[in-house]
């Protein structure tokens, strides 16, 4: 029996990860769960799963839930980043799976880790904001570290039983997005809710945004550097809108690895919570006579630039990966709003990288400094942008 705690559990990951630890009740136990406002969906796993602890972003919130609880209830309900903590520090845990989105997972994520809990890590932007500090800390404190993305997953996967002097190159496939087949001049004029229809995976807001720009495989190029300790000038980047395969590994002798699966993250998911074994898969395999055809097309730079941005970041290295992941949250978060255009996210990224002087990181204050002081560049750029474009208007 493993017992689990679930840091972000009412998002697609924490969903899909309660799925397949529902499905295999006498392997695992969830001990702890966390999530921001969606109480509703929390008290349901709650009601189901039985936790030790539960914790939510505020006090306020954390009172709705209790109301809302059976009496008899003993699941202790936490709030804020003392909950947060607790969850991802739960004295019976002996994994955690990090879910919460973008940057504010990176903490939550490090004390877990300092408590030598094993992870499965969603979160990409712990690796991408602190990778050296990550793997640094994990070595000392003798925590695993399993990818849960798809694509770091099957790397995981190719790599198995293999040396890593015979890799030559690690290559992760990018779907395209919804976008792929768009003429770069039609990229300024899209609409948030066409950058929300990926066309193979169901994921949250943020990520599929990323998706579209291809931000989020620029961040899964910074991830691999740290996850299996290789150059970024060895991790290629191959667009592969079917989806099958997700990824591979080239090695020394020409031959290529590659993991295929259906586009449904309960299977990368289910590999990381049980390692070394394997669960047998519920839902629809994959089948290849169905599928026929599978096509390869390289990335194109120029119509993404956002790829660019971010494997350039991750060269560089240093707190440049985190100014790079906090400007692309910000500009984000202002597209979803209506405030900028999709094609403005890129140039906010562009423009908080060329003020920022690179530093070397040793400690997490160097990173939340960068964190900071992106989000606060992004804003002011992006706040600018909006004023000259309201006095345009107005004349």
């Amino acid at each position: 029996m493993k017992n689990i705690s679930i840091l972000g559990s009412t998002g697609s990951i924490g969903t899909a990860a309660l799925d397949v630890i529902g499905g295999s009740p006498s392997m695992f136990k969830v001990v702890a769960l966390s999530a921001g406002r969606n109480i509703g969906l929390l008290k349901d796993q709650i009601d189901r799963f039985k936790p030790k602890v539960a914790s939510v972003l505020s006090e306020d919130i954390a009172c709705q839930l209790r109301r809302m609880l059976d009496p008899s209830s003993t699941t202790e309900i936490l709030c804020g980043v003392d909950g947060y903590n607790e969850v991802a520090s739960v004295k019976e845990a002996d994994m955690v799976v990090s879910a919460i989105v973008g940057a504010a997972g990176l903490l939550p994520t490090m004390e877990a880790i300092d408590a030598g809990k094993d992870i499965a890590l969603a979160n990409k932007e712990t690796m991408v904001m602190a990778g050296n500090l990550v793997v640094e800390k994990a070595a000392s404190k003798g925590a695993a570290i399993l990818p849960v993305d798809s694509e770091h997953n099957a790397i995981f996967q190719c790599l198995a039983g293999s040396c890593r002097e015979d890799v030559k190159r690690i290559i992760l496939t990018a779907s395209g997005g919804p976008f792929l087949y768009l003429a770069e001049k039609e990229l300024s004029g899209v609409k948030v809710a066409d950058a929300l229809k990926h066309p193979n995976w169901k994921m949250g807001k943020k990520i599929t945004i990323d998706s579209a720009s291809m931000m989020n495989k620029g961040l899964e190029v910074i991830e691999a550097k740290w996850f299996f300790d290789i150059d970024i000038d060895k991790i290629d980047v191959c667009v592969h809108p079917q989806s099958i395969i997700h990824s591979m590994v080239e090695y020394i002798d020409g031959s290529i690895i590659a993991q295929l699966g259906v586009a449904d993250m309960r299977g990368p998911i289910s590999y990381a919570l049980s390692y070394p074994e394997r669960l047998s898969r519920t839902g629809s395999c994959l089948d290849l006579f169905e599928v026929r055809n599978l096509t390869f097309i390289p990335p194109d730079f120029e119509k993404f630039p956002n790829l660019k941005l971010a494997c350039e970041a991750g060269k560089k290295g240093g707190t440049m990966p985190a100014v790079l992941n906090a400007s692309n949250e910000v500009a984000v978060d202002a597209f979803i709003a209506g405030k900028i255009g999709f094609m403005d996210m890129p140039e906010v990224v562009k423009k908080t990288l060329s003020k920022h002087r690179r530093k070397e990181i040793t400690s997490i204050g160097d990173v939340l400094e960068a964190d900071k002081w992106a989000r606060d560049q992004a804003a002011g750029y992006i706040k600018m942008k909006i004023s000259n474009i309201e006095m345009k208007n107005e004349k």
